[in-house]
């Protein structure tokens, strides 16, 4: 790769609905099945954001690239590229979000597609617009921006599906300029399972199983774990080891030692595995923010993490981040940033 060459973020856009659902809220929509104790320490919630009756997974999409406009100062007619993050589950079926999000905010100039790798597509999308920025002459400026309300389908009821009580609602996005001259994307490693590719999804809704009169009211709360024995097998076997390959693959296109490591940017999981995790990585509590109060907006959770760290001052001149990201199917993901100007 051209060693002049280079993309960096140049700032990021959030928006979080108003409403809540508290742990307490969560318990009672278990029936008591989960303590509240147990939802705020076991599982990491605190709170998580729902969504409202205007919050559309594509307009929360628009909402945040409007603020990701806003904050960086760029002319949406600025933008050569749009790489929609946002979920399946939207407003209407098979509309095209990246579209949908050009339209909204005036990106005459741009083209737009939609990228999807469950809670690992912002990795993915952000490895995508650099190796675009580099392989075109004419794509200089990269909106990723999407939104997430998936937690519509979770059946409290089903314990199968607890590691995703935390499903919440939001939107984000993320600028990228060729040459920026700060903030630099180094590297990037994605690793996929198909072994696992259909042991969880929505159940009703697809071609094999078409919403019926008899199973209407299933069907809006049946994101299942399909096979549960397999999946947790699988996981137990590979997930770990798989993130520690992604991360150190990071770090080792990046030519950057993974000690620098200075802040982890990663999506919500369970309380006890996160913290695990930092310890690994030699981290203290403050080189992260752990999203108790947010819950877990899929592929959204790492550009708000970034976001968050930005406005507490955790992002020093020359910090390396690491973005972390895993989404069943099963895919995991790592990159390293450079924060601040480029060396």
């Amino acid at each position: 790769m051209n060693s002049e060459f280079h993309a960096g973020i140049t700032g990021t856009g959030i928006y979080i609905p108003s409403h809540r659902m508290t742990a307490a809220q969560i318990s009672e929509a278990t029936a008591g099945r989960w303590s509240e104790e147990a939802i705020i320490n076991k599982l990491g919630i605190v709170e998580k954001s729902m969504p409202g009756a205007s919050d559309g997974t594509q307009e929360m999409g628009a909402l945040a690239a409007i603020d990701c406009l806003k904050n960086t100062g760029v002319e949406a007619g600025e933008i050569d590229l749009i790489l929609s993050i946002g979920e399946e589950w939207k407003e209407f079926p098979l509309t095209t979000t990246g579209i949908y999000i050009q339209e909204r905010i005036g990106a005459v100039n741009a083209w737009a597609l939609d990228l999807q790798q469950r809670c690992c597509t912002t990795v993915a999308a952000m490895k995508i617009a650099r190796d675009m920025m580099y392989a075109d002459d004419e794509i200089n400026t990269v909106l990723i921006a999407g939104g997430y309300r998936n937690g519509d389908f979770i059946d409290y009821n089903d314990s199968a599906v607890s590691f995703m009580f935390n499903l919440a609602a939001g939107g984000g996005a993320l600028l990228m300029q060729k040459n920026l001259g700060r903030n630099e994307l180094l590297g990037t490693h994605i690793i996929t399972d198909g072994s696992m590719s259909r042991d969880a999804g929505v159940e009703f809704g697809g071609t094999e199983k078409p919403i019926s009169c008899e199973n209407a009211e299933m069907a809006t709360r049946s994101l299942k774990v399909f096979d549960e024995k397999h999946m947790k097998e699988r996981l137990n076997e590979v997930s770990m080891p798989n993130w520690m390959t992604c991360i150190d693959k990071a770090f080792l296109k990046s030519g950057v030692e993974k000690s620098k490591l200075d802040y982890l940017a990663a999506l919500h999981f369970k309380r006890s595995a996160y913290f695990s995790l930092l310890y690994e990585l030699g981290l203290k509590d403050d080189q992260t923010i752990y999203l108790e109060r947010f819950g877990h907006i899929g592929q959204i959770d790492q550009i708000l993490s970034l976001h968050l760290a930005q406005q507490s001052g955790k992002l020093n001149e020359g910090a390396i981040i690491s973005m972390i990201a895993a989404g069943i199917g099963y895919a995991w993901g790592a990159n390293v940033i450079r924060w601040g100007r480029k060396f």
